[in-house]
């Protein structure tokens, strides 16, 4: 019976505390990490550093005076020597391991084994980020951060600066503007495409910028947006006059640039620009931010009547992309393909679009559109996206870098009202007073002077 009564005494709290752990890995990842995850991890990694970096091919011969000490002082084997480890710093999604390379070494040596050391560790994935010559950084993420996404709590932002999804490293997917003017949003219906525009428009609001919408599909996807947008074209017909607004609004501020560039020979250089940020900040125009929702909807043609219109929406388009970032003018292209079948222009535009964003589609074909020029394995990192989740994507530009990301679920609700509060933040663009869509309730004198 004492037995017994031991066995339950030792046995139970055991079993309790590993069904716990089990049930946290499967429905709270993030909590399990937190509480067995990172001790193990932790252990596994000290305890096992020096093998696995060596079986990993990331060691090298020590130096002779390093052999001569060892043999001095002790008479154990000289053993090859790996990279110098730092500290282990603890993250909410992981851990990160600063190393120092030996000589001979390079990034690309550790991020060629990363793989390896993901099994070494037990961890669901291995990042290497080099800081400096000769210095990386491995990211060590403990589970599947995709499957539920939280944002990390502090996040970079400023102007034309939003933080849209997550990362499958755990950081943050920030949309620059700044950085990359241009972007193709493609993915196919319900691969959370609408959700990815909902967060751009969510983190726009509160910034002193001008929204633009396109949406031929009669403004359902950004109606909801109406009280913060400065004009919104819902038709073919009406993006057939806004596009040209657009041009001359971005002509005009050319000559707003080259009137300043213009100014006597005594103005120091440093007071020269070639786009609006060198302006002076009382001179400078509101940037604008043209949201084209369904773009394939601006090529489609019923009748022959409708090519000239279409050909010349097309070449507007086109000049915004060319032309527009430097005077402050950038493009959110989506659509759920976007090829050169779409007509003529087609695969103009989409070389002057550097970001590239591919959600789940429907075909092979859909994906190489979006990043066929990037990356062959991203086109297969994004045929392999389930339907299961829907806001995952695959990232990148025309540098050649790509990743995975995932978008928050966001209600309509609260993006529609997060627009609605910032509505007195719409500025006064007097080309594009006649486009400004109309909202019960609201003060659209009132809205225009503030």
């Amino acid at each position: 019976m004492s037995d017994l009564l031991t066995l339950l005494e030792l046995g139970g709290p055991a079993l309790a505390v590993g069904g716990g752990a089990v049930y946290l890995k499967a429905r709270h990842p993030s909590a399990y990490w937190c509480t067995f995850g990172l001790a193990g991890t932790t252990a596994r990694l000290l305890g096992s550093y020096g093998a696995v970096m060596d079986s990993c091919g990331l060691t090298v011969a020590p130096s002779r005076l390093r052999v001569l000490a060892v043999r001095a002082t002790t008479r154990r084997e000289v053993r090859p020597v790996p990279p110098r480890r730092g500290l282990i710093r603890p993250t909410p999604t992981g851990m990160r391991l600063r190393l120092r390379l030996a000589p001979g070494q390079e990034p690309a040596d550790v991020a060629a084994s990363a793989e390896r050391l993901r099994h070494a560790w037990g961890v669901h994935a291995v990042y290497v980020t080099e800081v400096r010559p000769g210095v990386v950084d491995l990211r060590l993420v403990g589970f599947d951060v995709l499957r539920r996404v939280r944002m990390p709590r502090t996040v970079t932002d400023g102007l034309l600066k939003v933080p849209v999804a997550l990362r499958e490293d755990a950081t943050a997917f920030v949309r620059d503007y700044r950085t990359i003017p241009h972007q193709l949003t493609l993915g196919a219906t319900l691969s959370g495409k609408s959700m990815f525009l909902r967060h751009l428009v969510t983190g726009l609001a509160p910034q002193p910028v001008a929204l633009v919408g396109i949406d031929c599909k009669r403004g359902v996807e950004f109606a909801p947006f109406a009280t913060r947008l400065s004009a919104l074209a819902t038709d073919q017909e009406q993006a057939a006059d806004l596009l040209p607004a657009l041009v001359e609004l971005m002509e005009s501020r050319y000559d707003q640039i080259r009137a300043h560039q213009g100014i006597s020979p005594g103005v120091p250089a440093e007071d020269m620009t070639s786009d609006i940020w060198g302006l002076p900040e009382a001179e400078r125009p509101v940037p604008i931010v043209v949201l084209v929702d369904e773009v394939a909807e601006l090529f489609l043609v019923a009748t022959r009547k409708d090519e000239d219109r279409r050909d010349e929406m097309v070449t507007h388009l086109i000049r915004l992309a060319q032309l527009g970032r430097a005077a402050g003018i950038h493009l959110e292209v989506c659509g759920q393909r976007f090829g050169a079948e779409l007509g003529k222009g087609a695969t103009m535009l989409r070389a002057q679009l550097t970001g590239r964003v591919c959600h789940r589609v429907n075909d092979e074909a859909s994906a190489k559109m979006a990043l066929g020029d990037i990356s062959p394995e991203a086109v297969l990192a994004a045929c392999a996206i389930a339907a299961e989740r829907p806001g995952q994507a695959v990232v990148g530009d025309t540098s050649g870098g790509w990743s995975r990301i995932r978008t928050p679920h966001l209600p309509l609700a609260q993006a529609a009202a997060v627009c609605a509060a910032n509505a007195h933040l719409v500025p006064f663009l007097p080309e594009l007073d006649r486009f400004r869509p109309s909202v019960e309730g609201a003060d659209p004198a009132g809205l225009s002077a503030a």
